[in-house]
Order: C-alpha cells, then structure tokens, then sequence
C-alpha cells in the first residue's frame, strides 16, 4: 500500500561564514607585501653579489687613460685609501696600461690642496711624469668625480679608462663611466684599508650595494661615510 507522504531528499546547508570584502583584502595585501619583500631580497642579494663579482676583476687592457678615483687627503698628503688608489695607479702607469694618468677629486671646506693636486704630487714622487698626468681637481663625490674626468677625456680625444679604486667600487664607478659615454674597465688596489679585514670588506660591499641601487634608481650619486681606518 502506497503512503501519502512522498520522501524528499534532504538539502545541505552550507553553514561556514562568508569571506568579507575587509578579510579578501587584507589577504591580498599580505601577498603583495609578502611578494614585494621576496623581490627586494632578491634584488638587493644579486646587486651584492655582482659588486663582489666585479670587485675581482683586474683587466690591465690597454686605454687612453688611467682614472684614479679621488679620496681623502690631509694638507698634501694622501690618506691611507687614496694612497693605495695611487700606487695602483702607478704599477699600471709602469707596465704601460695607459700613456696619462687622470687624477681626479676637489677638495673640502678649508683643505689648501685638492684631492687631484695632492694625488698628482705623489705619482710625481713614484716616478710618473708630469706631463703624463692630468689633474682634475673637481669633483666632490663619485658621480661629479666621472662626469668630470669625461668631460677632460673628450677634450683630449681619450674614449677609453681603466678606472682604479677600491675594488668594492668597482662596480658603481664603470657604471657611471658608461653612463657618461666612456668605455671603462677596472683594475682596483688589492691594498688599502677597505681590504684589509673581513669587517671591511663586508662594510664596502653594503656600501655599495646601496649606493649602486639609488644610482640606479635616481641616477644621483650617494656616497655613504666611509668606516674604515684611514
């Protein structure tokens, strides 16, 4: 006997709350910051690493010029960092790297001699000649420093520099020489304050990673404090 009643299949409630607009938002927002820090990382870490990488490079090509970056000096005298800079420059003037040796730095509030002045005056001493030294005695940071020596390489029909600093600086300084429409290579000191410890050497390298990554991104100059022993 058939009943009144038919059998209905029962309907499923789904009873797990609702994602809001507020929570879907913030979730996004937490990958993106999340994503946003995964990319500086890794941009920060390959920077340093390509400043590490190109601070091993020594090529003693042949070019028009030998550019000694600037540093400081006291009353005529180079500093310990700038003085390693020099004798860099002169071994590379001896083994005939480049005919002219292009000393470049101004000077700061108060100092008699310039950076390039005090420079020229101490590659006289190794033995370089006068007149196969330019001083470009202008320039109060890296970026200023290139554009000068440039604008004196184009002058003098020069296209070509092996630029000599610290090696951590390796990197910033060809940069900014290309930018500025030279061929550059490096051959940094292997001496000096700036390699003398590891603390040093981690120092320089931050250093300069952040200073390449505000070039890059503003292409205004930052010369951050230098730390070590001078």
């Amino acid at each position: 006997m058939k009943s009144g009643f038919s059998r209905t299949t029962p309907t499923t409630v789904d009873t797990r709350p609702s994602r809001g607009f507020v929570p879907t938002i913030s979730l996004w927002l937490g990958r993106l910051l999340a994503g946003a820090i995964v990319v500086a990382i890794v941009l920060v870490g390959g920077t340093a690493f390509r400043v590490w990488q190109v601070a091993r490079i020594d090529d003693y090509s042949h070019a028009d010029a030998i550019v000694v970056l600037g540093a400081a000096q006291y009353s005529g005298t180079p500093s310990s960092v700038f003085e390693a800079r020099l004798y860099q420059a002169s071994r590379l003037y001896e083994l005939g790297v480049a005919p002219t040796v292009i000393t470049v730095g101004g000077k700061q509030e108060g100092d008699l001699y310039t950076e390039a002045a005090s420079g020229k005056a101490y590659l006289e001493d190794k033995g370089v000649p006068s007149e196969h030294i330019i001083a470009v005695e202008t320039g109060s940071d890296t970026l200023r420093s290139i554009e000068a020596v440039a604008d004196t390489m184009r002058a003098n029909d020069m296209s070509s520099a092996v630029l000599v600093s610290d090696p951590w600086h390796s990197l910033r300084t060809r940069t900014m020489a290309s930018d500025a429409g030279l061929r550059a290579w490096t051959a940094p000191t292997r001496t000096g304050p700036a390699v003398y410890t590891r603390e040093s050497q981690f120092h320089g390298i931050a250093r300069e990673t952040g200073a390449l990554l505000w070039y890059q991104l503003t292409h205004f100059s930052a010369d951050f404090p230098y730390t070590a022993r001078q």
